[in-house]
This record gives C-alpha cells, structure tokens and sequence, in this order.
C-alpha cells in the first residue's frame, strides 16, 4: 500500500515580453533575437512545476493594454514582465494595474557580458533590458504597485533560483487565498496565544475558515466498516514501525477515525485542519478527540496539515512550509541542553511523516500529557541537516507576521515517549537563542521544515504583505 500525496493546482504564471517598436526597423536583426530569449524564457518557466500563460511579445503600449487584458481573465499567481531591451514603462503599466497579481520583471541578458570589439548598437541593445528597470521602479511606486525584479542573462543559474523563490511564493499565496482551512472542536482552555479570529485569516490572507464541530467527525466514524478499518490498519503498518506497546484496540480505533478524517476532508474541500476536543470520561466526543494523531499525521504527510490544539495559524504555517518543499511538522519547546548546545523541540500528536529522519515509530500512550484520552502517538526526528522554522504570528492590532529562524537537527539522544523531538543547533548558545525566539512574538507553536528557507520566506512575506521577522545566531 502506499500513502498518495494531493496534487495541488498548479501555480498560474503569466508572461509578456516586450520591447521599444521603434527599434524593428532601424535593427532588423534585433526582434528574432529578442523573441528567441522570450521563447527561452518561457521554455525554463514551463520545467518549474508552473502552468505558462504566455502572451506573447509587446512592441507599443496599445499591446501592452491588450496583454493586461489577457492576463487579467487568465487569473494569474504571478505576472512575469521579460525587460528583453528598453520599453517605455508606459507598456507594462496597464499589466502591473489590471491584473490583481503581484508582478515580477526580469532583465536577462543573453550572455553574461558582450563583445564590445564586435557589437554594434543593434546587438547592444539586447543586452540593455536593465535600462528600464529604474523607469520601471519609479513608475510603479507612483503607481502604487510593488516592485520586484531579477537582473542575470538567460542561462544565469543564480537567477534562476531567484525567480523559482517567486514562484514558489506564488504558488503559497495561491494557496492562501484559494484555501479552505478547517477549525474543528474548540480552543484548549486557557492558550491565549493560539487564539485566532477566523475573519482576520481571510482579511490578511484570503481563503476561507469552515467552522467544524466534533459531531462532523463522529457521525463519519460511524459509518467506517469493519473492511476500511482494516484496511487502513494495512496501510499504517506499511508507513510505521509499530512498536510492541501499541494496543491492538487503540490502533483500530485510530484507523478507524483516520478513514473518518479522510471523509471530512474531502466532504468539505478541506486545504488544512486544526482541531481540538476535551471531551470526559470516556464518552465518544473524547474517544474520538483522541483517536486523531494517526489519521492527522497521514493527512498531513499527504499534504493537508492537521494539527491539535485547535491551532489554526500553525496549519496555515504548515501549509506554507508543504508548498515550498520543506514539509512542516507541528513543533513547540521541549528543553534545552546546554552540554550540547541544542534546542530539543518537537510536539506530541500529528507530525509530517515525508521528513522524518527514520521510518516512524507509532507508540502506544496509556494517557496523553494534558489532555484526556489515551491511544496511539507518532515518534521521530526530523531528518538530520539543515532546518527552518516559521510561525504565524500576531501583533496588538491583529496584524499576522511570519517569524523565522534557521538552523541544523543534529543527531543525539532522543525522548522515547511517542513525541516527535529534534536536536536542533542554532549556532549559538541555546539559552540566548530561545530568549530571542520567544520576543520576537512567536505563539509556543510553529512549523518546522527542511532546508534552510528563509530566502523563499522573503519572497512569501513579500507576495503575501507580511512582515518577516528572522531570529539569528
């Protein structure tokens, strides 16, 4: 059996090149060449995991104001404006305003510097696409439109990486304002800081919050058969190594609501979850708020982030983080060694299974610490290497912000208590860093994901306006 991630709609991208008409006539050589770089362009852009709405090739402002209305109706994530020589800025202006899309405008040379023996001003006009880019700058600040450019020449790897970064943060704006985020159950009594007005995640960064309550869930728990149980038992043990302490009670019951929480999901076009249910002495609310952390974890190593604690903005952090690549698992503070000089963080509950260090482990719990009910818990460590975390913060005025803060899981001793807890390094003294991390307005909950990703961060807070904040070493 295996575990199939979603596929998620492919980030929509949209390109015009342009250049000065008046040109053509006096340089005949010029525009095949010009279009050639733009039909290279649109080549490197369609093997970046994107769909390429392509335009074509702008000459005036008229087909400037034309192009602006094609990539209006095709609803792009990110507008690409191709600077091959000079334009007047008054041909990509109408693109930066109708569009509703960030835009991002490239200057890319054909080489990485020309032959100023040979050239003449026909052949250096290709290469002079930065010449615009001030003109541009300045009429898109009056304008009121953000500005953001890549300068290299058409085979500049660094470049590209640069432009991947945006589309990247295109593609988690795109799933910010097109997602449909569960809040199931209700808060953990007293988690001031976890808090989170539904209508401010949907102000700030689009989508929509669907208000669940744990009845949802119950009634699909019900209707799971005895074969589907069985079934998702089956898959469990293919994905885990399940250790000798899990009761064979307690691991049905969570494949049972692990079939349930599939359903929930897809009945309610669900992108991400954050639930919690107190529930007592045993009765089905509890036995069911209990029995989510198998079906969670599933859901978000497929890519649909679960998280407990009703714990909203760190599923839409973790969501941010699955976009970009680096996975994203539920994380708070566990203890600090100073022998080491690591910070010990993890969570108990749902984690990501696509970065686990080792196979998981699936742990038995005769009692889960703090809250009621009992069952089974996932246990690894992140992959070992470099790592980043990001939460959702929020400000006095309820503006949300991204915190971030990179650094290296190392191996070492672990807890074996059914929590998923990494050794992580931050290159400084453990005691300084926390201190760091918690002023800079952090809740006690974040994601953390592979790779160091604090330059795609910048690109995200900035398609996302968002104030990033980094804690250092």
């Amino acid at each position: 059996m295996t575990l199939d991630r979603i596929t998620p709609r492919k980030t929509r991208v949209g390109l015009v090149a342009g250049g000065l008409g008046a040109y053509w006539p006096q340089f005949p050589k010029l525009l095949p060449q010009l279009q050639a770089s733009a039909r290279r362009v649109a080549e490197r852009l369609s093997g970046m995991d994107c769909e390429v709405v392509d335009v074509g090739f702008v000459s005036d402002a008229s087909e400037g104001a034309a192009a602006a209305e094609k990539l209006r109706v095709a609803g792009c994530d990110l507008i690409i404006g191709f600077l091959t020589t000079y334009l007047t800025s008054s041909m990509l202006a109408p693109v930066a305003q109708r569009s509703g899309a960030p835009v991002l405008l490239l200057n890319l040379q054909p080489t990485e510097a020309m032959d100023h023996e040979s050239f003449d001003t026909g052949a250096w006009l290709a290469y002079c696409g930065a010449c615009p880019l001030p003109e541009m700058a300045n009429a898109f600040r009056r304008l009121g439109v953000e500005f953001r450019s890549v300068s290299g020449y058409l085979e500049d790897e660094r470049a590209w990486t640069r432009i991947g970064r945006w589309i990247k943060a295109a593609g988690v704006r795109a799933a910010f304002r097109t997602g449909r985020h569960g809040l199931l159950g209700h808060l953990y009594p007293g988690m001031m800081d976890v808090s989170t007005d539904p209508t401010l995640v949907s102000g700030q960064l689009g989508g929509h919050v669907e208000i669940l309550e744990i009845d949802d869930l119950r009634v699909r728990v019900e209707k799971v058969t005895d074969s589907e149980t069985a079934d998702r038992v089956a898959l469990a043990c293919d994905v885990f190594t399940v250790d000798e302490s899990v009761v064979d009670e307690d691991f049905a019951w969570g494949a049972k609501v692990s079939v349930a929480l599939d359903r929930l999901v897809e009945d309610f076009s669900l992108d991400s979850l954050a639930y919690y249910h107190r529930g007592l002495d045993g009765e089905t609310h509890e036995r069911v708020g209990a029995g989510f952390i198998l079906g969670a974890s599933l859901l978000t190593a497929r890519g649909i982030p679960a998280v407990g604690e009703y714990e909203l903005r760190t599923s839409l952090a973790m969501l941010l983080m699955d976009r970009l690549g680096a996975g994203g698992s539920f994380t708070e503070l566990q203890a600090l060694n100073f022998h080491d000089n690591v910070v010990e963080m993890g969570h108990d509950g749902p984690a990501h299974l696509g970065i686990s260090a080792r196979k998981p482990l699936l742990r038995g719990l005769g009692v889960y610490h703090g809250k009621r009910g009992w069952g089974v818990s996932v246990e690894f460590d992140v992959k070992h290497g470099p790592v980043t975390l990001c939460g959702l913060a929020q400000a006095l005025d309820g503006t949300f912000s991204l915190v971030a803060s990179e650094g290296t899981v190392v191996p070492g001793p672990l807890l074996r208590i059914g929590n998923t807890t990494s050794r992580v390094d931050f290159g400084c003294d453990p005691g300084e860093w926390t201190d760091a991390w918690s002023a800079s307005g952090i809740a006690h909950h974040w994601a953390l994901g592979t790779g160091h990703r604090v330059a795609e961060l910048t690109a995200v807070a900035d398609l996302l306006g968002l104030e990033l904040t980094v804690v250092r070493a």
